[in-house]
């Protein structure tokens, strides 16, 4: 008799997730994240997110891509992370503390009618240490507008980690016209990074907005990275691009980032439910 395994499916600005309350469960979640995120024979989603007890934190969250990979942290998952246990009360809410792969993360939220519509999360401070993000070019400070070639060409890349190592490109052409399902792997898996890298694109649009598209490490394309966004803002305030507040358009939406350039980044959005079922093993 095949188990079945109920599930929610939410989604914050285009990042979708298979959630699963996996308290008092043990499972093989690499292989059934590999599984249950495959679109056309599975649910599909970007990544399978488990809530599970934690003796530091309020709950834990650990985030598997879509190809079994584990991830450290996400900053899209956790709003949803902290939607689904905020309205289903496994929290009182309405703020928690989630421990991850990458520390103990903050998020506080908004709700109306009972029900959580947004969530600002405190991601912690940028890593920006070229061993500690990681990647392999020597450096305490900022690494800023590396050249690296790929793909036979060179393209200026900037490096950090929001708990997950991030290059960041700011390009002059428009990020639509990009080729990214052609170069994105070919960063993701660049010789420079020891654990794979996520890779952004940019456009500036002005002062306080920029355009960008996000190839995520583990499952490709996406329409929004959290820890993306945030390494966007990062890397643009370094560079003496944008202030403390930025907004991110992606394409599933915008996100609101804010650094003070020393202390924690902030990343707010919106989040909501998409549907929920049961999934047969």
């Amino acid at each position: 008799m095949s188990k079945k395994l109920e599930f929610v499916k939410m989604q914050g600005t285009g990042n979708d997730f298979i959630m699963v309350d996996a308290r008092n469960m043990d499972m093989d979640w690499s292989k059934l994240s590999n599984d249950i995120c495959r679109n056309h024979f599975g649910i599909g989603a970007d990544g399978l997110i488990t809530i599970d007890n934690s003796s530091v934190a309020d709950l834990k969250m650990r985030i598997f891509n879509a190809d079994g990979s584990e991830a450290q942290i996400c900053g899209n998952g956790l709003r949803c992370f902290a939607k689904y246990a905020i309205d289903r009360k496994l929290v009182k809410g309405p703020d928690l503390t989630i421990e991850t792969a990458a520390g103990k993360k903050k998020v506080e939220t908004v709700s109306e009618h009972g029900e959580v519509i947004r969530a600002r999360v405190n991601m912690g401070k940028p890593i920006l240490k070229g061993k500690e993000i990681p990647v392999a070019i020597n450096g305490d400070g900022p690494i800023l507008d590396q050249l690296v070639q790929v793909d036979g060409q060179d393209i200026e890349l900037s490096f950090v980690s929001m708990g997950n190592p991030h290059a960041v490109c700011f390009i002059k052409d428009s990020v639509d016209k990009f080729p990214l399902l052609t170069v994105g792997p070919l960063v993701e898996h660049h010789s420079l990074f020891p654990q794979r890298t996520n890779f952004e694109i940019v456009n500036i649009v002005d002062g306080r907005s920029l355009q960008v598209r996000i190839w995520e490490r583990g499952v490709g394309e996406t329409l929004a990275c959290g820890s993306g966004a945030c390494a966007v803002a990062v890397i643009s305030k370094l560079k003496n691009i944008t202030g403390e507040t930025v907004d991110i358009k992606i394409p599933g939406g915008t996100l609101i980032i804010s650094w003070d350039g020393k202390g924690d980044v902030y990343l707010e959005g919106p989040v909501e439910d998409v549907f929920s079922g049961v999934f047969e093993l």
